[in-house]
C-alpha cells in the first residue's frame, strides 16, 4: 500500500505489518471495526447480533451475524492473522444452525443487541419495506458465509472453492494493517471470489448445483424404475426377480456357458435396449467370442429375432443388441419396456445359452 504525497507528487510506502505486532486483538478490534463499518466488506449489511452463544445443545460462539439486502443471513468469522485450519467447517456449523431461524427469532436477536428502539422497524427500514410482516428473511438455504483474516491457509482456500462450486455462498476477505508514520491503515480485500468475476463465478456456481441436482433427480428416476421393474419380475417370473435395485442405466444377467457374456437390460435418454455384453479378459478374447456367436447367428437369430452386431473393433468389449423408442421417463411407455425386456432377456438366455457348445474345452 502507498500513500499519495501530492505536494511532491510521489509514492510513500506504508510499512505493512501484523495485528499482533500492533497489540491489536480479534474481538476487541477487528471484530468491532467490522460491527461499526460493515460495509468494509463490500456491500450493505445490517448487525443482527455479535459473539451470538444462544444456539440450542451448543455453547459455540458466533463472532458476527447480519443481515443482507435481500435478507439472507451473513454469518461472519474473524480470525485475525491466521484463518487457522478449522474455520469452513466452524463457520458451516453455525450456517447449520442459523438456518433454522425464524423472522421472530430474527428479531429477536437484533432486539438483544439493539438494547433500546425497536428491532423490528430497524430492520425493516434495512430492508426497504413498510413493515417487518412484509419482509422475507432466512428463507430455505440462502446463509452466507464470509471469512476476516490476515492471512488464509491452503485448507481453507480449497475447501472454500469447493463449496462455492456447490451453490454455498461463501467470500473471503483478505484483512491487512499498514502503517503509516503514527497511523494504522486496514485494508479488505475482497479474494474468494474475485471481485471482478463474482458474477460470473455465482452464474457458474448456480448453473454446476442446477445440473447436479438434475444428475441426482435422474439417478433417483432410475432407482425408482429398476425397482418397479423388479417388482414385475418377481409377479411375472422374470430372469430378474432377484436382482438389486440400482440408480446405474442397467442391470446385468450372466449367460451360462459363455466366457464374460451377460444380458443387460439397458436404459438411455430416449431409447431401451437388451443386449448380450461381451467383456471376458483381453480385447482379443473378446472378439473370437463375438466371431463364434456371429458364425451362428442365424440360428440365433430365428429364436430371438434381428440383432445388431457390434464388432466394437476400436473397444475391449463386444456387442450383440436389440431396442426399442421408448423412453423410461414417460410413465405410458413403462408397461412397453417391462415387456420387453422381460421377453427380449428370456430369448436371449436362451438363444445364446444354446451356444455354450462352441467355448467348451
Amino acid at each position: 500500500m502507498y500513500i499519495l504525497d501530492k505536494d511532491n507528487n510521489k509514492l510513500i510506502k506504508a510499512e505493512k505489518c501484523t495485528f499482533k505486532s500492533l497489540d491489536l486483538s480479534e474481538r476487541q478490534h477487528l471484530q468491532e471495526w467490522i460491527a461499526k463499518e460493515p460495509t468494509s466488506l463490500g456491500e450493505d449489511l445490517l448487525i443482527i447480533q455479535k459473539e451470538f452463544d444462544g444456539f440450542s445443545d451448543t455453547r459455540e460462539r458466533l463472532d458476527l451475524l447480519a443481515l443482507d439486502k435481500q435478507g439472507n443471513l451473513v454469518i461472519i468469522e474473524n480470525k485475525l492473522d491466521d484463518s487457522g485450519r478449522d474455520v469452513t467447517w466452524q463457520a458451516i456449523k453455525y450456517a447449520s444452525y442459523c438456518s433454522s431461524l425464524s423472522k421472530e427469532d430474527v428479531v429477536k436477536m437484533h432486539q438483544s443487541y439493539l438494547g433500546t428502539g425497536s428491532a423490528a422497524e430497524s430492520i425493516a427500514e434495512f430492508l426497504g419495506v413498510d413493515d417487518i410482516e412484509d419482509a422475507e428473511i432466512n428463507v430455505g438455504n440462502s446463509q452466507r458465509i464470509f471469512f476476516v483474516a490476515a492471512n488464509f491457509r491452503k485448507e481453507v482456500t480449497s475447501s472454500v472453492l469447493w463449496l462455492s462450486e456447490f451453490g454455498v455462498r461463501i467470500k473471503c476477505f483478505k484483512v491487512n494493517p499498514f502503517k503509516y508514520g503514527d497511523k494504522v491503515l486496514v485494508d479488505f480485500d475482497q479474494i474468494i471470489p474475485i471481485k471482478e468475476a463474482e458474477d460470473y463465478t455465482i452464474k457458474i456456481a448456480s448453473k454446476k448445483k442446477a445440473e447436479s441436482q438434475a444428475a441426482e433427480t435422474r439417478s433417483q428416476r432410475r432407482k425408482d424404475f429398476w425397482q418397479e421393474f423388479i417388482e414385475y419380475n418377481k409377479d411375472n417370473g422374470g430372469d430378474y426377480a432377484t436382482s438389486a435395485g440400482t440408480s446405474d442405466n442397467w442391470l446385468s444377467k450372466s449367460v451360462k456357458g459363455i466366457p464374460g457374456a451377460s444380458v443387460n437390460v439397458v436404459l438411455t435418454k430416449d431409447t431401451v435396449r437388451t443386449e448380450v455384453y461381451l467383456k471376458a479378459g483381453d480385447k482379443t478374447r473378446n472378439k473370437d467370442i463375438f466371431d463364434k456367436l456371429k458364425e451362428h447367428c442365424d440360428e440365433i437369430e430365428q429364436e430371438v429375432g434381428a440383432l445388431y452386431w457390434q464388432r466394437l473393433d476400436d473397444k475391449r468389449a463386444c456387442r450383440i443388441s436389440v431396442s426399442k423408442p421408448l423412453s423410461f421417463t414417460k410413465e405410458d411407455d413403462k408397461p412397453q419396456i417391462f415387456e420387453f425386456f422381460t421377453t427380449t432377456t428370456k430369448k436371449m438366455l436362451s438363444a445364446f445359452g444354446k451356444q455354450q457348445k462352441l467355448f467348451k474345452e
